[in-house]
């Protein structure tokens, strides 16, 4: 017989809702009307301090956490720099805020946000939208099961059909 572990550790998949604000208590993002999060603990799949949280914690804990820079999206790194509105598809939507995957130096993609847009330049900001901010999470955890092999040799938890959503 086996036991089921009830409780976030390592190679557990964990179903939460949560709740983000922003240090002015605004909320940035949150589960609660839609699907709730699933991770694979340990594997990386959500912010560093949130999932130091999670750490132990059984099916049915409702917590806060409250995330520093470092263990969240990293503190701010270079400023935006602008790029030739030409160097962008006439028809491609230039939105503030939309990630983009640009070629680095050795010809590996890393993603940008667009943090503004002119009739001559688009801004390209290499730091994520949440970058430097302080993260509050309220956390409600839902269940917490043993991951399939599967899931541990990819690292994200798959879905009800058995494919992985990214």
């Amino acid at each position: 017989m086996t036991t089921t572990p009830q409780a976030a550790a390592d190679g557990t998949v964990v179903s939460i809702h949560y709740t983000l604000r922003d240090d002015d208590g605004d909320v940035i993002d949150s589960s609660v009307d839609s699907e709730p999060l699933d991770y694979l603990h340990g594997a990386g799949n959500i912010v560093p301090g949130l999932e130091a949280a999670m750490e132990g914690k059984a099916v049915g804990a409702k917590f806060k956490v409250t995330v520093p820079p470092a263990d969240g999206y990293g503190e701010r790194g270079p400023d935006p720099k602008p790029v030739p509105r030409s160097a962008f598809p006439d028809d491609m939507e230039l939105e503030l805020g939309t990630q983009l995957f640009v070629r680095g130096p050795d010809g590996e993609p890393f993603p940008v946000w667009i943090a503004g847009v002119s009739d001559e330049d688009v801004m390209l900001d290499q730091n994520h939208p949440l970058a430097g901010a302080t993260l509050h999470f309220e956390v409600e955890v839902l269940s917490v099961r043993a991951a399939t092999k599967d899931e541990l040799e990819h690292g994200h938890p798959h879905g009800p059909d058995g494919h992985g959503h990214h």
